[in-house]
């Protein structure tokens, strides 16, 4: 039998650390392996419990929220030297349209912006839309970087240029001249650091209200999937859009370019329309 201690997740966190995991992949890793820890309530794992453990995502979370949570467990399990324990993770058919009620369309985010006023969630919220970078990557928007119309960002052994559009060079030269901080991350907090991904998921929350904007909607990450449906919709170049979203399997950029189910019964319409005229 084997028991979770606290020690084993400092040890988890020191070898995802030595593996170069990012910051909020590490975060993520160690959140999951705390539900698990939690499940158990201090008692030992085994084939059993981990079993019994999927069986109780399955009834709170959405498939794929579950394989995510699953990953994350038989990464540690392995870790751990307990792999007779890991579980298989879910079957999921791929989903051929997004669902309007989770994903942040054009009209909400500009409602979003102008309920941001001159703040600096607006700037923020303009930044992650217009350049699709994750808000991991904010504090490589620095000042050089803005002057450059570039920035470089390095993020677990790989390295990509974000290019950041005229249109997004001029509303953060204007942030810049209003902060007066004219080097180093345009975004920092009153200590001069890099601000937090939960300060920018709080502040942006809060504009929900306001914005009249459904909450499960407002988060950075949506805010990427709407440039990269934008891009796509705009270029078709789905290669070029892996590129510019730092993916390196084109998989992972056709999750963010699914239209609504609005739009696909839409184009099946026109189909219709071909197939009779």
């Amino acid at each position: 039998m084997y028991r979770l201690s606290p020690e084993d997740l400092l040890s988890f966190e020191k070898h995802l650390t030595e593996e170069e995991k990012s910051k909020a992949t590490t975060e993520k890793y160690l959140r999951d392996i705390r539900c698990f820890r939690h499940f158990l309530q201090d008692g030992d794992i085994s084939k059993e419990q981990t079993i019994a453990y999927k069986k109780y995502l399955l009834e709170r979370y959405a498939p794929s929220s579950v394989n995510s949570m699953l990953v994350s467990l038989n990464c540690f399990l392995r870790y751990a030297g307990k792999q007779e324990f890991c579980v298989k993770l879910l079957k999921v058919q791929r989903q051929i349209f997004a669902t309007e009620d989770k994903e942040l369309n054009r009209q909400e985010y500009q409602r979003l912006v102008k309920a941001a006023g001159d703040t600096r969630m607006s700037y923020i919220i303009r930044t992650i839309c217009g350049t699709g970078i994750r808000v991991s990557e904010l504090e490589y928007i620095t000042a050089e970087a803005v002057r450059a119309g570039k920035a470089t960002v390095r993020c677990k052994s790989k390295t990509r240029v974000i290019f950041i559009p005229a249109m997004v060079q001029k509303i953060l030269f204007k942030f810049i001249k209003k902060t007066g901080h004219k080097t180093g991350p345009v975004f920092v907090s009153r200590s001069g650091k890099p601000l937090s991904r939960k300060n920018i998921w709080r502040d942006m929350k809060a504009l929900c209200l306001k914005a009249k904007v459904a909450e499960n909607k407002v988060f950075p990450h949506n805010l990427r999937h709407l440039f990269a449906r934008t891009f796509y919709s705009v270029e078709k170049d789905i290669v070029r859009l892996a590129d510019l979203l730092g993916h390196s399997s084109i998989n992972t950029t056709r999750v963010y370019t699914i239209e609504t189910g609005e739009q696909h019964m839409d184009c099946l319409d026109r189909v219709q329309m071909c197939l009779m005229t």
